[in-house]
């Protein structure tokens, strides 16, 4: 990883630490992007934007890669702030059918014992979604105080 996403005034511990922090962010974003494929996470609608983020963020990742700029790095930011915000709608979905089907499976549920059997419950693991807001600040750390934001503008 290198000089990815970084210049040459980007050296030392901070340098190390970002580059650590993008080598983190892309494990996960390949890892948790991979996971969701291999379980058919796209079914519906709403199903495809952690995939369809997590390309982008790849995207933004290659693009600053081969072109370093401030553009670049406010584009992944803008990401990164969408990974964030996913990351509670993703939570708000995922605990809803799982309240649907535990309702359906015991019509009687409600209340405290409805939303504890809800929040374990594991398809959709609820949850789940958090690791998008996970990432999101992995990447706006790796983000923060970035060489090419202080540079000259392009």
């Amino acid at each position: 990883m290198g000089k990815l996403f970084h210049n040459n005034d980007d050296s030392g511990a901070l340098g190390f630490i970002r580059g650590f922090l993008l080598v983190i962010f892309l494990m996960g974003v390949l890892g948790s992007g991979s996971e969701l494929l291999l379980m058919g996470h796209t079914e519906e609608f709403w199903q495809y934007i952690p995939l369809i983020l997590m390309a982008a963020s790849l995207a933004a990742v290659i693009w600053n890669g081969v072109r370093r700029g401030t553009v670049g790095i406010r584009a992944f930011q803008g990401i990164m702030i969408l990974f964030v915000l996913s990351g509670p709608a993703g939570l708000i979905l995922h605990y809803r059918s799982n309240a649907e089907f535990e309702q359906e499976m015991y019509p009687s549920l409600d209340g405290f014992e409805l939303f504890f059997k809800a929040i374990i419950g594991t398809t959709p693991p609820t949850l789940a979604p958090g690791t998008m807001i996970l990432l999101g600040l992995i990447g706006l750390a790796f983000t923060y105080k970035h060489p090419v934001l202080s540079a000259a503008p392009e």
